[in-house]
């Protein structure tokens, strides 16, 4: 939870930030990454009232705490719940609106919780000895299905105890099946109002707290990933695949459990990846998306959806044919079918006729739509959106005649910075695909003057970069912008959002093809004059960090790289990563099959060309691209005498998810293109004490 002593320091980054803003200082580091997050909307049965998450960084616990907040019909948003040392997660509401549920660990694993929505004391609904990974309401309101991990096999605990921990790879998993538990609220009190013994005769109280024991609702050597209730609260739908380990979905189907009987059947099962995502609102069809037999492309091309009657012998029948983007969040109401999907760098909501299977746009503007809910009837929408100007808000909105109410104020916490001015530009490739990408300004964007320019690369590479107002993450955008640069955020051949063709053009031409987008947009700039070209530097996470890697190997036109989490070699990924399937797709080969394409995209085949100063920064434990090609990009560096630096943060994966080292990411960042773009090595921002 986010403590008292917690708040106040917030506080006083906010208000110090104000100041230093006014007096044209820059922003501290702490300030951006304490900004706080709002998301995760979840609306009542009613249509009345909504509740949402937010999350805030917890500086003492090193953390990201989350915790649920609740905006009831013409009253202030309130904080609901108070998870200490941990997050309250996963709001929904009870199918008569009175009580919401919502998984938390509070000392003894993750447990599902139900609160009054009037406020009031959490009471638990589980206390299983695994963790839960999710939940869902009976159309009843008095059960709850949910998943858990099966229990350690006691085999496994013998053979632990005499020969120690080790495991075969791929070859040992936990398992997640469906459990159905009631619920029963208000119990507590009555259960210990009298003392419970041990034995008539014991003298020794214990407690005598009993929820409800659970009951199994599937077994077999499978794992489930997703499931909800038909809303008729007969069966529950679910995708499951053989195991849990990630390309094992492309295994995954979807079947349909009688809960009375506890009977399953699978009614989807293509050769590749089947995922379930919604029922109708008669209990009679389901939605479902899949890869169906593409075994070769599916890491770029779109998903199809289709919707598919639960009993019977009827085919599958697909929608949104002519959609040209990949397709989420499908929602299935009495108003319709809605989903949301990118249209460049917009996000929108879409409503699709199941009959005819024709989508069209339900929204345009905010520009960016996230997560959304409906109420019971189809007729209230509450989502959060965001924008070039603001932050993520909470809105509401009738469906019909769409005119959202927002109930957030979270871009407050940005009044009076310096935020970017955000511009989406666009220009030709080498080949003469057109790019876009995002183009950030200081507020006191002069065009007269010629700007370092610092150029940030995306992940994905099916990511996307979008207009904001406080660019960052581990990279101090928003610090640089203040201190008098440019940053451009290129979205690259294969990003999201520009439809299937243009995703599929660095299939085969990876690095090659991407490094033609960011000069070719550097070259933009520097002939629109606005830009100094001995004052240049380039960095990215991921797939960012594999270009950042592949021009420092190719290109000498930056004074400094910063190479995060990085590709250097495509063989050395191969063998390495837990996602062999997604370089087998992009290649269209194994490095035993065409070892000339391994070596055409990877940056160590260059790396006596490098003259560039890089930066490496990589976690621990990364699994997706394993720290072996950060190691080899610095050896090489080094052999060919380029000033390189290798930085790994300690105890994390792919990604940086703590905020004192976020923190540290940053300060490396500001420190090595200070020395090499900027010319000095500047003070670093950081908060006013």
């Amino acid at each position: 939870m986010l403590r008292i002593s917690t708040c106040l320091v917030l506080a006083g980054l906010c208000l110090s930030l104000v100041a230093n803003a006014q007096q044209g200082a820059i922003t501290s580091f702490e300030a951006f990454l304490s900004l706080r997050q709002a998301g995760n909307p979840v609306i009542s049965p009613d249509g009345q009232h909504v509740a949402y998450t937010v999350t805030a960084a917890d500086w003492q616990e090193n953390t990201y705490d989350t915790e649920i907040w609740l905006a009831r019909a013409g009253d202030e948003p309130f904080q609901l719940t108070r998870t200490a040392k941990g997050s309250s997660t996963s709001p929904k509401w009870s199918p008569d609106g009175k009580w919401i549920a919502f998984l938390a660990d509070r000392g003894d694993k993750t447990q599902i919780f139900i609160i009054r929505a009037r406020g009031g004391e959490a009471q638990p609904v589980t206390k299983e000895a695994e963790s839960i990974s999710a939940f869902e309401w009976a159309p009843d309101g008095v059960k709850i299905a949910f998943l858990k991990n099966d229990p350690e096999p006691k085999d496994q605990k013998k053979r632990k105890e005499r020969l120690g921990s080790w495991a075969a790879d791929d070859e040992e998993f936990d398992l997640s099946h469906l459990w159905l538990v009631e619920v029963k609220p208000d119990m507590n009190p009555a259960l210990t109002e009298l003392p419970c013994y041990d034995s008539a005769d014991s003298t020794k109280a214990k407690d005598c707290l009993s929820l409800p024991k659970p009951t199994r609702l599937t077994e077999g050597t499978f794992t489930i990933t997703a499931f909800d209730w038909s809303p008729d609260g007969t069966k529950i739908a679910y995708s499951f695949q053989p195991n849990p380990l990630i390309n094992s979905s492309k295994n995954s189907d979807v079947a349909v459990l009688d809960v009375a009987t506890k009977k399953a059947m699978t009614i989807v099962k293509n050769p590749l990846g089947d995922f379930f995502a919604a029922w109708s609102p008669d209990s009679k069809t389901i939605l479902f998306t899949t890869s169906a037999d593409d075994s070769t492309s599916y890491f770029y091309k779109n998903n199809r959806v289709f919707r598919l009657a639960v009993s019977g012998t009827a085919q599958p029948v697909q929608l949104a044919k002519d959609f040209d983007e990949n397709i989420g969040g499908l929602i299935w109401t009495p108003e319709g079918i809605f989903f949301s999907a990118f249209q460049k760098t917009n996000r929108y909501l879409y409503r699709l006729d199941p009959a005819t299977g024709v989508a069209g746009k339900l929204t345009t503007n905010p520009d960016l739509v996230g997560g959304y809910t409906f109420s019971k009837d189809g007729k209230q929408i509450a989502y959060s959106a965001s924008s070039a100007t603001t932050l993520s808000e909470i809105f509401k909105s009738p469906v019909a005649r769409f005119s959202p109410v927002q109930l957030t104020s979270m871009t407050k916490q940005i009044d009076g910075w310096n935020t970017a001015l955000s511009e989406v530009i666009r220009w030709k490739s080498k080949d003469g695909a057109e790019i876009e990408g995002v183009l950030h300004k200081p507020k006191n964007y002069d065009p007269s003057k010629k700007y370092p320019l610092l150029v940030m690369i995306h992940g994905g590479p099916t990511g996307i970069d979008l207009p904001t107002p406080v660019p960052g993450s581990v990279y101090p955008v928003l610090q640089w912008l203040e201190k008098g640069a440019l940053v451009l955020r290129p979205n690259y051949r294969g990003s999201a959002g520009y439809g299937e063709k243009f995703r599929s053009l660095n299939v085969r031409n990876l690095g090659v093809g991407d490094m033609w987008d960011v000069l070719a947009g550097v070259e933009y700039l520097e002939k629109q004059g606005i830009i100094d070209p001995n004052r240049m530097g380039c960095m990215g996470w991921s797939q960012g960090g594999y270009i950042s890697a592949f021009l420092t190997t190719n290109t000498s036109r930056f004074k400094a790289i910063s190479v995060g989490a990085g590709i250097s070699n495509w063989m050395t990924y191969y063998v390495n990563t837990d996602i062999h399937p997604f370089t087998r797709q992009y290649l269209k080969a194994t490095p035993w099959q065409d070892m000339e394409i391994y070596r055409k995209t990877s940056p160590m085949t260059t790396i006596r060309n490098a003259r560039t100063p890089t930066l490496i920064q990589h976690g621990e434990f990364d699994r997706r691209v394993p720290i072996a090609n950060a190691y080899e990009l610095l050896q090489g560096l080094q052999d060919v005498g380029v000033p390189a630096r290798l930085v790994v943060y300690k105890g994390f994966g792919h990604g940086i998810t703590k905020p004192k080292e976020r923190l540290a990411a940053m300060w490396h960042n500001w420190d090595w293109f200070g020395k090499y773009v900027f010319g000095d090595i500047p003070p670093r921002p950081i908060a006013s004490k």
